[in-house]
């Protein structure tokens, strides 16, 4: 994500410096360097590999002349196609920068749309200081933790799909088999149909029915016991991570996953707690002008964590006795439930940060647009 700038004036920068824009893909990269002036120096196809990799820091460090350095990679993607350059280049001791891709409406349409253009707006945007980000580092228990909430994800989506699948398909079966299973309960259905059996090739309607019915089932209850197996990890990883986290009130194991996976394994790189906030997309953006002050909603940042945020005050909204007061002393202010909800998400996003690993605790007072009672 882009919440955290890192300022690097030119002023700071001499000609002698290399700077290196990388536009990432998956077989190949393209890398240009600019000097410490922002002229270019040159351009520089590798493979998508270690020895890519090699290559390009080599070609870079030949490059640098005394007393120049090799100042930054601005690497697009570090979080898919660049994780693997940009963890090489931080294992040899150089800083990594996080770049946004060029607005497509605004300069890819005035200066067109190449790799090698792409590769030298990514430098530039590090010699300027903007729209750079300290990348995720991906290598400790929140990348693990990210990678088993992938699979229990999509083993979650997949389960009830094998379910609507199989009632669709039951719905063309013969009466007397319809009639058998239709009335039962979903695990009982599953059960019943895991247990059909299928003699001989499916070469016939009511074959290929029963047979079908039973693999729809075997893959319901496979999934079944997949989630079972990825939730307990998930449970038992994100209570060792963050035990202060897991303990608050509306936070379960898959949204404390979210939060984690959001601030990354190098919670440092978040600044500040406005930085957390805007990172999980609940900060208000200013839309004033002239008479008018006000805020409107963010659409940016983590959507997957502003979700995670939500399910958590509507949770405490329920269960929670400070947040229920909160709530009707803004509703008796006039404030709709939407906009409670929107101030309730703001305060909550805050204290978070605190119970994050390697963050000390955080202290939050008052209401409004971001604030509220935790």
């Amino acid at each position: 994500m882009k919440e955290i700038s890192q300022l690097m004036p030119s002023m700071m920068l001499s000609r002698d410096d290399v700077i290196v824009g990388v536009d990432t893909h998956k077989d190949q990269h393209v890398a240009v360097l600019l000097d410490g002036l922002g002229g270019r120096l040159a351009e520089l196809v590798i493979p998508a590999t270690p020895p890519g990799f090699q290559m390009l820091l080599a070609f870079c460090l030949a490059r640098v002349h005394s007393p120049g350095r090799l100042v930054a990679f601005g690497v697009e993607g570090t979080g898919s196609y660049g994780l693997g350059l940009a963890l090489f280049l931080r294992r040899h001791g150089h800083d990594v920068r996080e770049v946004s891709r060029p607005p497509r409406k605004g300069e890819r349409r005035q200066a067109g749309k190449t790799d090698t253009i792409d590769a030298e707006h990514a430098a530039r945007q590090v010699v300027a200081g903007v729209l750079t980000a300290t990348p995720k580092t991906a290598d400790g228990a929140v990348e693990a933790l990210r990678l088993i909430k992938v699979a229990r994800d999509t083993a979650v989506k997949a389960q009830p799909a094998a379910m609507i699948t199989l009632k669709a398909t039951l719905v063309t079966a013969d009466d007397e088999l319809r009639g058998a299973l239709e009335p039962l309960t979903d695990h009982r259905l599953i059960e019943a149909c895991a247990a059909l059996e299928c003699v001989g090739a499916p070469t016939t309607p009511a074959k290929a029915m029963r047979h079908v019915l039973a693999s729809l089932a075997r893959r319901w209850l496979s999934l079944h016991e997949e989630i079972k197996s990825l939730s307990w990890h998930l449970k038992q990883q994100t209570k060792a991570a963050a035990p202060r986290l897991v303990e608050a009130v509306g936070i379960g194991p898959d949204t404390a996953a979210e939060m984690l996976i959001a601030a990354g394994d190098n919670t440092d790189r978040i600044r500040s707690e406005s930085a957390f906030a805007k990172l999980c997309g609940v900060c208000p953006i200013p839309a004033s002008s002239g008479k008018t002050h006000r805020h409107r909603l963010n659409r940016g940042g983590n959507r997957q964590a502003n979700a995670a945020l939500h399910r958590t005050i509507i949770v405490r909204m329920r269960w929670h006795h400070p947040t229920i007061d909160y709530v009707e002393r803004r509703t008796a202010e006039g404030l709709t439930k939407r906009e409670i909800i929107r101030c309730l998400i703001g305060g909550v996003s805050v204290p978070r940060l605190g119970e994050l690993p390697g963050r000390g605790s955080s202290v939050v007072s008052g209401d409004g647009l971001v604030a509220a009672p935790s």
